[in-house]
């Protein structure tokens, strides 16, 4: 018997051989993790000589898993699915007998907890090498770094003993293979899954790049793609139809441009911050007209993980209504309705602007250089220091004009309040043309009929003649319809802005200036009109007030001398360019031509028996003819289109009125005896433009209106006005004691 199994005992070892040949050669034919496993677990079954084996699989979190059950279907229910700890399985093996790279923990060892269990049934065993229900014997599945990927455990033997060292050396050669194909098999499912995810990723990306095509082309409002960072930094990459449109520009256009290319001037800033912080702004973009649109940016930064920004992704908006409404809105809330200017509102902030709290200044004693310019700042981030100049000095300071109108109340009780509004707007125009556009400087309708003037960097010389500059555009005749022409006055007064005066104060200083001016002209009008009667334009002032609404007034000395100035008869020019001028001679009138342009007024007295360079003064509007004893007619005003104004007095010779007729004006005051009254009314009727006349008259063939009077205790002469009376449109106003005939 010996004999017969030592010659079996090849021939078995050849047929396990054989069978484990063929249970490798199946663990290279699986294609997915789970066949793999079911394989090995088969593998072991078929070729090896067990009835029950079972694959437990490391899972990711490191508790072991049973993969895969073969042999037995009551095996596979009690153990498919069953998980134990790492743990619970190192103590299991370190308790094991050590049989190569197997482990074999007999029946007399107990069980670690936890481990899946199950025990088949069959009878005792009775030898010493008999396999025991409680036997269990482990292969571990490591792969090339020594990693665990799993444990092989296998049960009941075919022969019902326990392996001898054929079977555990064909168990543990398998064991190795398994291993390998279960690595193997690990890799192509991470590797599978991996690219399951990528395309997953992959088809989300186009969907998502696909949507955001859609919702870039067909935005509504405009979209664009920019590039950040370098030398490109807001170089258009993309755009959409809805921004072409929006800038009235093709795409190719836009692409060859950056943000900065069509960013209003002032808005770089503001795009600059935005582009780099991201966020909202609201800029001014160029159109391809040339015009300027409001829009709001939102940018949105898109980086990259490994380069960090890369583009600029940004929504445009057009903003333009709602942006214009509200500057608007802001404009007519800091601007007077009627004239455009500043109200007194916006005056005030841009005068508490100027000044600050603290009167100290950091830059010295008076705070500007030797030039009069502000020498350094003061504390106040950049703020300069505002001090009053001296009279008289080189320093520059902020001067504040208030300027009262003298005479709109009366415009607008004879001509009405849109005549009245006509003349403010006027006068707001020339205010501002007098005073420019420099920095700093604001004219504003303060309220009513009165203006404030800011004017910054003026010498204490500079603000008096900007004072004579602004009179003289006030006292300018202004046209009101084409057919009515009027003349206002003005009071002003001034005053020095300086730090450390609160703005009400400096505009109380200004104005109680303006009134004392005011209450001054009054004085002096009035000891004009007891002092010196004879002459006829104070005896105009001298008038009662209802009348005061069209006249000339000569003002302070100071100022008369600026604003009146006699032509030099040498015929040297004048230091400057007067509005007014006093003439003596016909030569003196005609060298008015040279620069005739500026010229609104001219004074003629003395025997200037030649007018007719009156004609080639285009802005001519106020004539004043005094004392001319050789003058018959006024001829020369034909050509005097413009002429509005016209007074006569001292002219005894002057017959013919006709041409007054013929001409523009529109207010006739006419000094002259009673007696000459009715050669000037048959002259005067049928004049299409005069309104008013204003007759200074005195006894019999005097000419000047104080030669008599009812202070003589003559009788009244009669004025016979004849025809003067069918004019239902003219006013005639009377300075004598005379009375109507």
């Amino acid at each position: 018997m010996a004999a017969e199994s030592e010659r079996s005992e090849p021939y078995v070892r050849l047929a396990s051989l054989r069978r484990l040949h063929v249970a490798v050669a199946q663990l290279s034919t699986a294609r997915s993790l789970a066949d793999t496993l079911q394989t090995i677990a088969d593998g072991v079954v078929e070729g090896l000589g067990f009835e029950v084996a079972a694959v437990h699989l490391v899972r990711p979190d490191g508790d072991l898993v049973v993969a895969a059950v073969a042999g037995s279907d009551e095996a596979e229910l009690a153990l498919a699915g069953r998980t134990a700890s790492r743990a619970s399985w190192d103590r299991e093996l370190s308790t094991g007998e050590p049989w190569g790279g197997l482990r074999f923990v007999p029946y007399t060892e107990g069980r670690a907890d936890g481990l899946p269990r199950w025990h088949p049934a069959g009878p005792v065993p009775q030898g010493k090498d008999d396999w025991r229900p409680g036997d269990r014997l482990f292969a571990p599945l490591y792969d090339a770094d020594g990693e665990l990927l799993g444990v092989l455990s296998v049960d009941r033997p075919h022969d019902g003993r326990r392996p001898g060292a054929w079977a555990r050396e064909a168990l543990r050669l398998y064991s190795s293979q398994a291993a390998a194909a279960l690595g193997n098999a690990r890799l192509r499912s991470d590797m599978q899954r991996a690219l399951a995810r990528l395309e997953r990723r992959q088809s989300a990306l186009r969907a998502s790049e696909e949507s955001f095509r859609r919702d870039f082309e067909y935005a509504p409002n405009g979209m664009a793609v920019a590039e950040t960072g370098g030398d490109q930094h807001g170089q258009f990459v993309r755009v959409n139809d809805a921004l072409c449109r929006l800038l009235g520009r093709s795409a190719a256009d836009v692409r060859r441009r950056s943000f900065s290319d069509i960013v209003h001037p002032e808005d770089i800033g503001t795009l600059l911050r935005t582009s780099a912080e991201g966020g909202r702004a609201e800029v001014r973009l160029a159109r391809r007209d040339g015009s300027y649109l409001w829009v709001s940016l939102r940018n949105s930064v898109v980086a990259d993980t490994a380069d960090g920004p890369r583009f600029l992704l940004t929504h445009v908006e057009d903003i333009d209504e709602r942006k214009r409404h509200g500057l608007e809105l802001a404009h007519r809330a800091s601007h007077d309705v009627l004239t455009g200017l500043p109200n007194g509102a916006e005056l005030r902030a841009r005068l508490s602007a100027k000044i600050c709290p603290s009167a100290e200044d950091e830059s010295g004693a008076d705070g500007f250089d030797a030039a009069g310019m502000p020498s350094a700042f003061g504390a106040a981030g950049g703020h300069v220091h505002l001090v009053a100049p001296e009279e008289g000095g080189g320093s520059r300071g902020l001067a504040v004009l208030f300027c009262d109108l003298d005479g709109m109340h009366a415009v607008n009780e004879r001509y009405g309040f849109r005549a009245g509004d006509a003349v403010l707007v006027e006068l707001a125009r020339r205010l501002s043309d007098a005073v420019g556009d420099g920095d700093g400087d604001t004219v504003a309708r303060f309220g009513g009929d009165e203006f404030v003037v800011l004017a910054d960097g003026l010498r204490p010389a500079d603000a008096q003649e900007l004072a004579v500059r602004l009179r003289n555009a006030i006292t300018l005749p202004v046209e009101v319809d084409g057919d009515v022409t009027v003349t206002v006055d003005a009071s002003l007064g001034a005053a020095w802005a300086a730090c450390g005066d609160s703005v009400e104060d400096v505009l109380k200083t200004a104005d109680l200036r303006m009134y004392e001016e005011k209450r001054s002209r009054e004085r002096a009008r009035h000891v004009r009109t007891a002092n010196e009667p004879a002459d006829p334009e104070r005896r105009i002032v001298a008038m009662p007030p209802r009348h005061d609404t069209v006249v000339w007034t000569p003002h302070r000395p100071a100022v008369q001398r600026e604003f009146v100035r006699t032509w030099p008869t040498d015929g040297a020019a004048p230091s400057a360019r007067p509005h007014a001028v006093e003439v003596g001679s016909a030569a003196a009138l005609s060298r008015l031509t040279a620069e005739p342009h500026h010229i609104h007024r001219v004074v003629c007295r003395g025997d200037v028996a030649d007018l007719s360079a009156l004609a080639r003064l285009p802005s001519l509007r106020s004539l004043v003819i005094d004392g001319n004893t050789v003058l018959h007619g006024l001829d020369a005003l034909d050509g005097c289109r413009r002429l509005r104004s016209l007074t006569v007095s001292g002219c005894e010779r002057l017959t013919d009125w006709s041409a007054v007729a013929r001409s523009g004006v529109v207010f006739l005051t006419v000094s002259c005896a009673a007696s000459a009254v009715p050669e000037l009314s048959s002259g005067l009727v049928g004049a299409p433009r005069l309104r008013e006349l204003r007759l200074l008259t005195g006894k019999g063939g005097e000419g000047a209106p104080d030669g008599g009077g009812p202070e003589s205790g003559s009788p009244e002469p009669a004025l016979d006005l004849g025809a003067l009376h069918t004019m239902p449109r003219l006013r005639i106003t009377l300075d004598s004691g005379a009375a109507t005939g």
